[in-house]
């Protein structure tokens, strides 16, 4: 356990993957049952790693997400009413129903975007560090991006930039061992995306993503690192996707066993932190019953919110909706 943490913030850290599960758990399941339009790629298994990075974050600290995105929303302060609205497309949600579940933001709340494009969060992280770095405002940029990402030249291109002007970045590549369906052993030469770090001239830290307190941890150093002016930092965390690339059943492709699947089940982020806590009197079996019921009370809120809120009008259609371009 690190030094110096309050009980408080292992209180919240466990509410925060509590929170992030049966949001998911209940998303997965309106998907499946045909309430929720388009594709969801569920967060369930790699909740520790949203969490642990995330604590060390304040409002006015950027993040980007990914297509897996709804955990990194939820521990930044997102609230489930307007993630669900958005995931159900109606007018009350945080993009007013025209993001949807792979491309939700916040401003207000740092959140400049999940991305459904594999490798499109660096970047734009990169770009936010800049401009923290030359305001001069001691803000932080965080990026998650997975395994698959960062093969990509998007990727590449902006950790080469953060680290040749030492941007407030930091790189986390939550690592659940698939780009989609294909293993990493099947897309990418090394077994740690870390290694990759050296390349660039920043630390390149490997780290459990079922840990919590390990993420937290590393997660604290990388971002004190880039708070302070020493450049960004590549973290890595290995974790894993209970669930399949897309919803709760997938499409029925195999490409891993359900003996691997629970192999990791028994190494659960909530449930191995749920033991530390109990064991040192942090929490009790009836205070963690109430995380849960206070979790499941707000997804009926939320629900219910998304399903009497309205969808975009016509006349929404163009609001908030631009383009650059010359002009004759």
């Amino acid at each position: 356990m690190a030094k110096n943490i309050t009980n408080k913030t292992l209180i919240d850290l466990h509410a925060c993957m509590v929170r992030i599960r049966r949001f998911e758990e209940e998303a997965g399941k309106l998907m499946e049952d045909g309430k929720i339009p388009g594709a969801l790629h569920l967060y369930v298994g790699q909740e520790a790693v949203a969490a642990g990075v995330m604590a060390h974050l304040s409002n006015k600290d950027q993040i980007t997400s990914t297509h897996r995105g709804h955990g990194h929303v939820i521990a930044k302060g997102g609230q489930f009413s307007p993630m669900f609205a958005e995931l159900y497309g109606k007018s009350t949600g945080y993009c007013k129903g025209k993001g949807g579940s792979m491309h939700i933001s916040n401003m207000a709340l740092g959140i400049l975007g999940a991305n459904g494009i594999v490798g499109g969060g660096p970047p734009i992280a990169m770009g936010a560090a800049f401009s923290n770095k030359f305001r001069k405002t001691k803000q932080v940029a965080v990026t998650f991006f997975g395994d698959g990402a960062s093969n990509e030249g998007s990727f590449h291109e902006a950790a080469n930039m953060a680290a040749l002007y030492q941007l407030p970045c930091v790189f986390v590549c939550e690592n659940n061992g698939f780009g989609e369906y294909t293993r990493q052993t099947n897309h990418q030469a090394v077994t740690d995306v870390a290694d990759r770090a050296a390349g660039y001239g920043m630390p390149g830290v490997v780290v459990d993503g079922m840990d919590v307190m390990a993420v937290y941890e590393a997660a604290e150093a990388a971002i004190k690192r880039a708070r302070a002016g020493d450049g960004p930092t590549l973290l890595e965390c290995k974790t894993y996707r209970y669930y399949d690339h897309v919803g709760v059943r997938g499409m029925g492709l195999t490409y891993r066993t359900d003996e691997e699947v629970d192999a990791w089940k028994q190494r659960d982020a909530i449930n191995s932190f749920e033991a530390v806590l109990l064991k040192q009197g942090v929490l009790t079996a009836k205070k963690i019953e109430n995380v849960y019921a206070r979790a499941d009370e707000e997804i009926k809120e939320g629900v219910a919110f998304a399903e009497s809120s309205p969808f975009p009008t016509e006349e929404d259609l163009l609001e908030d909706v631009y383009f650059v371009g010359a002009t004759s």
